[in-house]
This record gives C-alpha cells, sequence and structure tokens, in this order.
C-alpha cells in the first residue's frame, strides 16, 4: 500500500453547508493522525440562482466561515490549514462572483459544475431527470461547462472535473474527445484538476476524474490537486492510498498546493518546491 503521510487533503467540508457533519476541529484532529500536511476547508460558497440550505451556506454566514478557518489555523500551527472555498460554476452567475470573492483572503478556489441547464445533475433529489436523456448530449454539454469554468477567470482547481458520472449513467459513444476538447481549454487557462476520492464512495465507485482523464492531464502537463471531498472526520484522507497509485501509474510525481493563491508543487519524493 502506497505511503499517504506527507499528503494534502484539499476539499474538506463543513456543517454550514447543510449536509455535512462534525466539528472542524474533529476533521484536522483526523488530518494529523493520518499525518497530512496540510488540510484545505473548500465549503460551499452560496448558491445565487437558488435558496437550498442543504446545499450550501448563506451568503450571511461567509464572514464566519472564514473566521472560521482561520481560528483553526491559528489552533493548530503544527498542520497547514488552508482557506478554500468551492463555487459552483453556472453561465448565468458568473458575472456576480468575482467581487463576492474579493474581500477575503482565499489560498485557493475551487470551481465546480454541479448544474447543466438548471438541473442538479448529482443531487440525490433529481436523479429521476436522467429518464428519457441522450446521456451523451449530456456529457457534452456537462464537458462545455467545465471548459467554459477554466476559461472564466475566477478558479485555481476545478473539482471532481467528471462528476458527470456519479450515478453510473455512462455514454455508449466514445467520451475521449469530450475530454481532449474540454482539456486543451483547461490547460491553456492554466488551472488545476481535483483527483477527488468521493468517487469511490458514491455508486459509480471511481475516483474522479477516470484514469483516460487523468492520462489526458497529464499528456498537457496540466496539474494536479488531491481532495477527499470529506463531509464528516471519518472520510478525511479518505482512500488516498489508492488515488497515490492512480497518480503514480499515469506518470505524476507530485501535487499542487496553494498559498494565498501562489501555487508550489509538492513532490512525492522531495517534498516542496517552488
Amino acid at each position: 500500500m502506497a505511503d499517504t503521510s506527507g499528503l494534502v487533503d484539499y476539499h474538506l467540508h463543513t456543517a454550514r453547508c447543510g449536509h455535512a457533519l462534525g466539528n472542524m476541529e474533529d476533521y484536522a484532529r483526523r488530518a494529523d493522525a493520518l499525518g497530512l500536511a496540510e488540510i484545505g476547508f473548500s465549503d460551499h460558497f452560496p448558491m445565487l440562482h437558488i435558496e437550498d440550505r442543504a446545499l450550501a451556506m448563506g451568503l450571511e454566514e461567509l464572514p464566519a466561515y472564514v473566521e472560521d478557518v482561520e481560528r483553526l489555523r491559528a489552533a493548530f500551527p503544527h498542520l497547514g490549514v488552508r482557506l478554500g472555498i468551492e463555487v459552483d460554476f453556472l453561465p448565468e452567475t458568473v458575472h456576480r462572483i468575482g467581487p463576492m470573492l474579493e474581500p477575503f483572503s482565499f489560498d485557493y478556489v475551487m470551481g465546480s459544475v454541479h448544474y447543466v441547464d438548471g438541473w442538479g445533475f448529482d443531487d440525490p433529489r433529481c436523479i429521476e431527470g436522467y429518464q428519457g436523456r441522450d446521456i451523451f448530449a449530456l456529457w457534452a454539454r456537462y464537458f462545455e461547462f467545465l471548459g467554459e469554468a477554466a476559461e472564466c477567470g475566477l478558479f485555481d482547481i476545478l473539482a471532481h472535473p467528471d462528476l458527470i458520472k456519479k450515478f453510473g449513467f455512462r455514454p455508449e459513444a466514445d467520451v475521449s474527445l469530450l475530454y481532449e476538447n474540454c482539456l486543451d481549454r483547461v490547460a491553456k487557462a492554466g488551472l488545476a484538476v481535483e483527483v477527488n476520492t468521493a468517487g469511490l464512495r458514491k455508486p459509480v465507485g471511481e475516483i474522479y476524474p477516470s484514469e483516460e482523464f487523468l492520462k489526458a492531464c497529464r499528456e498537457r502537463d496540466i496539474p494536479v490537486a488531491l481532495g477527499s471531498d470529506a463531509h464528516q472526520p471519518e472520510e478525511v484522507g479518505d482512500r488516498f492510498n489508492e488515488a497515490l497509485e492512480l497518480l503514480l501509474r499515469v506518470g505524476y510525481e507530485g501535487i499542487t498546493v496553494f498559498s494565498g493563491r501562489r501555487r508550489s508543487t509538492l513532490d512525492f519524493k522531495r517534498g516542496l518546491r517552488g
């Protein structure tokens, strides 16, 4: 089994999002027990197109969320605690995001796509929406939005980049061109993509992204970040051994880390380098 001590987990949620459990201190203690070098909280930024407290914090909670992370950083000085946020990309609201992020000193901002034309495709409450859909057309639409998210200039990392596979609905046709066209845009925009182990806990039973997708990232020298998408303390660093084995198999030698939205590389063998 691969040694995952010294790695980072940049995708931790908090109870503020309405669908996560546990105290933030317990997430940090779990990271400590695993020997992680850094953690990053990247809870869900307030929704701008709907109001649903089961999906994200309210706008009035954002300053308190930032203060909570800063307090935790002071309480765990030996553990790198980063301030992140996960922001939903929607074409109709993207123009409002930048000014709302500006007052806060985030270490990194994750962009994610959870909606295709107003439909929350990864929400178990909305799973009936798959019935009768052209799955290839759905995937094409998703990866078009992911490319737009990369190009909007707001994000440092694209979270769980093939989330569209969450419930196991896959096109019969080859999707490699969808990957390649999207990743050409990601590479040009200079973003990192996340390797996210939450997919192993979902019906698809596979890391986000797939090995094929990750190989296409490696071919384009797209950097990668690492996250568990933990929604409870026990999920911190979840199955990072499988993620590390995948990264090494594809040819990655390190992962991306952030401080003040400046990017460095954590080399698997030699530690941090600029």
